[in-house]
This record gives C-alpha cells, sequence and structure tokens, in this order.
C-alpha cells in the first residue's frame, strides 16, 4: 500500500483524490502556485508545496517541479486528476524513470489514444464501431474534396491533435470544404502545434454517449455503464446524466462488453472513457479518454463505486474491488456542472466568494473547493463546482436537483446557475429528447439575459 501519494492538479478534483486517499489510510500531498495558497485542497491536504507562479504553464504544467515535490515529501505515487498533466504521456514517462507510480493508465496507452488517427485505427481493430471517414491525416484539399464526396455532406474537419471544440469545422457542402478545412488546420497549428486534420461524416442529430471502463493492467477489465453528455455548449459538457434516457438494456451490455473487451485486449490499467456519438441506435467511436472523467460522481452513484479508490488500488498492482457481475445499476443520477461565468455570454468571472452554502439531504453531493471569502484566480478553468443528484429513477433525480440548485447558494460572484434553473423547465429536457446541438439552438432564442 502506498503511504503518501502527491495529487499534481487543484480545485475540486483534487480535494476528491485528497477524500479518497485518507479513506484508503495514506497520506496526501497537494501542489499549488502562488495563486492558490489559500485553496481549499491546500488547507486538506496532510502536506503541500507551492511550485511556482500563478500561469498553469510554470506550476501545474511543469514537470520538474512536480517531480521535486514528490522527492522533497517523500511522495511514492502521483494522480493527475483531470486536465493539466493527466493525458500527457512524457509526464507519465518521466514519473516512471524516478522511481514514482502514475495513478492512471501507461505512457503507451495514453500516446495511442491521444492522437485520434491512431486511436480511431486502434479501436477499429479492436471491434469498436467507428464514424465513416478517412483512415488517416488528409494533406490536401483535392483530397479533402474527394473524401467529401465519397462519405457524403455533412463532413466534420478535425484537427488530429484536437480537444475541447478547437480545430473542428463543418462543410455542410462541397462549396464549404475549402473554407472548414483551412480554418481547421489553422486552428490544430495554432492551438496544439499541429496542422494535420482528417475528415469524418458529421451526423446530424446524435447523443454523446461515453462509456466508463476499468481495467487492471493484466488483462482484465469491466464496464460501468454509460453517461449521457448531450448537453453542451461549444463542445463542451454542460450536464451529465447516467444512465443515459434514450439507451436500452440490450444495447448498453453490448456496447459496454464491447469497450471492455478493447481494453482488456490491451491490458489497459485504471479508469477510462470511450466517447460515442449515437444515432439511430448505432454508436460510432469519437475518441477515448484516459483519466477520471469530470462527471465520474454520476456514474458512481448509480453503481456505488469509488472509482478513486480504485485508480490507487490498481495503480498499487492490486485486483479491482468489484467484478462486472457485481456491477448493477441502483436509481438515476444527475450532475450539473457550475462555472463562474456571466451570462448570457458565458465569460468568465473570478472574484471574491461572498457566501456559499452548499445543498444537502438524501441524494444530494456538492463537488466544490469553495468557501465563504474564497478568491477565485483568473488564470485556470471557470468551472467552480458539480452538483450531483441521485435519486430511484429520473423523474425523481430531476425533482431533487430542482430542489437542490433551489438551495445552493454561490454569492459574490455571476454563475451559470440560472442556466440550470431554466432548462428544468423545459419539456425536451424533462423527457430526454434531446442531442449535442440541442442547447445552443435553445440558447439562440432564449439568451438568459
Amino acid at each position: 500500500m502506498f503511504d503518501k501519494i502527491l495529487i499534481a492538479n487543484r480545485g475540486e478534483i483534487a480535494l476528491r483524490v485528497i477524500r479518497a486517499a485518507r479513506e484508503m489510510g495514506i497520506a496526501s500531498v497537494a501542489v499549488h502556485s502562488t495563486a492558490d495558497t489559500d485553496a481549499m485542497h491546500v488547507r486538506m491536504a496532510d502536506e503541500s508545496v507551492c511550485i511556482g507562479p500563478p500561469p498553469g504553464a510554470e506550476s501545474y504544467l511543469s514537470i520538474p517541479a512536480i517531480i521535486a515535490a514528490c522527492e522533497v515529501t517523500g511522495a511514492q505515487a502521483i494522480h493527475p486528476g483531470y486536465g493539466f498533466l493527466s493525458e500527457n504521456a512524457n509526464f507519465v514517462q518521466i514519473v516512471e524513470d524516478h522511481g514514482l507510480k502514475f495513478i492512471g493508465p501507461t505512457a503507451e496507452h495514453i500516446r495511442i489514444m491521444g492522437d485520434k488517427i491512431t486511436a480511431k485505427d486502434t479501436m477499429k481493430k479492436l471491434g469498436v464501431p467507428c464514424v465513416p471517414g478517412s483512415d488517416g491525416g488528409v494533406p490536401t484539399l483535392d483530397e479533402a474534396r474527394k473524401l467529401g464526396d465519397e462519405i457524403g455532406y455533412p463532413v466534420i474537419i478535425k484537427a488530429t491533435a484536437g480537444g475541447g471544440g478547437r480545430g473542428m469545422k463543418v462543410a455542410a457542402s462541397a462549396d464549404e470544404m475549402e473554407r472548414a478545412f483551412l480554418t481547421a488546420r489553422s486552428e490544430g497549428k495554432s492551438v496544439f502545434g499541429n496542422d494535420e486534420v482528417y475528415i469524418e461524416k458529421y451526423l446530424t442529430t446524435p447523443r454523446h454517449i461515453e462509456i466508463q471502463v476499468f481495467g487492471d493492467g493484466k488483462g482484465g477489465a469491466v464496464h460501468l455503464g454509460e453517461r449521457d453528455c448531450s448537453l453542451q455548449r461549444r463542445h463542451q459538457k454542460v450536464f451529465e446524466e447516467a444512465p443515459g434516457p434514450c439507451i436500452t438494456a440490450e444495447e448498453r451490455a453490448r456496447i459496454g462488453k464491447t469497450c471492455a473487451d478493447a481494453i482488456a485486449n490491451i491490458n489497459y490499467a485504471g479508469a477510462g472513457t470511450i466517447e460515442f456519438l449515437y444515432e439511430d441506435g448505432e454508436f460510432f467511436f469519437i475518441e477515448m479518454n484516459t483519466r477520471l472523467q469530470v462527471e465520474h460522481p454520476v456514474t458512481e452513484a448509480i453503481y456505488g463505486v469509488d472509482l478513486v479508490h480504485e485508480q490507487i488500488r490498481v495503480a498499487e498492482g492490486l485486483p479491482m474491488s468489484f467484478t462486472q457481475d457485481d456491477l448493477v445499476i441502483n436509481g438515476h443520477a444527475i450532475e450539473a456542472r457550475i462555472n463562474a461565468e456571466k451570462l448570457p455570454e458565458f465569460a468568465p468571472r473570478p472574484g471574491t466568494i461572498s457566501q456559499f452554502h452548499a445543498p444537502g439531504g438524501l441524494g444530494v453531493r456538492m463537488d466544490s473547493a469553495l468557501y465563504d471569502g474564497y478568491k477565485i484566480p483568473p488564470h485556470y478553468d471557470s468551472l467552480i463546482g458539480k452538483l450531483i443528484v441521485h435519486g430511484r429513477d429520473r423523474e425523481s433525480a430531476l425533482s431533487r436537483l430542482n430542489r437542490a440548485l433551489g438551495e445552493l447558494i454561490i454569492d459574490g460572484v455571476d454563475t451559470t446557475i440560472p442556466l440550470f434553473h431554466a432548462l428544468l423547465q423545459e419539456p425536451d429536457i424533462l423527457s430526454g429528447n434531446y442531442s449535442i446541438h440541442w442547447l445552443e439552438t435553445w440558447l439562440e432564442s432564449n439568451p438568459l439575459e
């Protein structure tokens, strides 16, 4: 058993890992920038180390500083959380080269899944269904036009190193191909340092369905069902639920087994999420995230497992504490992501929290690092909390979310809480009838001023 682990992250996810470690009797080390000296994860950890100034590149993304923090504190393993270095294969290799343990998959698996073309090719070979498209990068506009004609419009051009909605452009017809192709390449080059793009069929009204998988690194793997993450704005998830309101038990079992078998075949270790577009009963692979997801609590709620506990166990070489037969869905869970943003433009609004009150009661969980007087720094992501509710069915979960939102108090900064109050009045949300395009279309006529 590890005696001490370092959390290479900040905010609510750092707190999440600290709590899991404490329950397992493991000491925790928090790292922080000078902007986060008074952050809650620093206060709650057993030890803390300042690793640099506010910019992420000089602190939370500084590999030498994080390795040095392990050396001075005697931490034996590093949990990366999500974001920052969580999917950086070079970081994983350096961690292992220093005799430390990375709580997550191998550098090789992160590399494979980090490049979207390689990931798609790998998944195809493992029997995972994929969106029709190019077999690799598309280097010229002429080839892009030819592929567009073969696949059929609309198509989407994606930067191979892209993520978070950047480097992605849709061409609805042949006339739009040049603009979309050149723009996607330009964004890929400027944001990710790589202008290679690939092309896929663009589905018109799909849902975003992701399958939670977990491997022991020794050829054993399970799936923990799906999450529906279709409510998105600019390709950023806003609202997630499990199980998916449109997925049948038979579909869940089929795609879940396909995903679990795929990661078992490559000896994948730890948590991972295989993401799909889903339309007309078919699943189409888009990417795999080789880390814990922001929305992992909804899966924990319906299956009654602690995914961070399992990550730590597997990193120590221990077996998973459950089998596929143990994983039975209980009820329905929903997560609402709360951001410090000004509506209707969703502009980040850092500031000082004058009052914070988390909702409570049966089936309510609030993952947040806020407290009265906390100053939200302007240097990082605007996510400041996740409100998770669990009910015996979807209707009761929605009612519980409505009640919990009414109890939640975050004063001193603008937040996206009004968005969720409005969404819970919409018939499509209450019925679960929405696609990945629903929210942006709705916002055009409901600006939340």
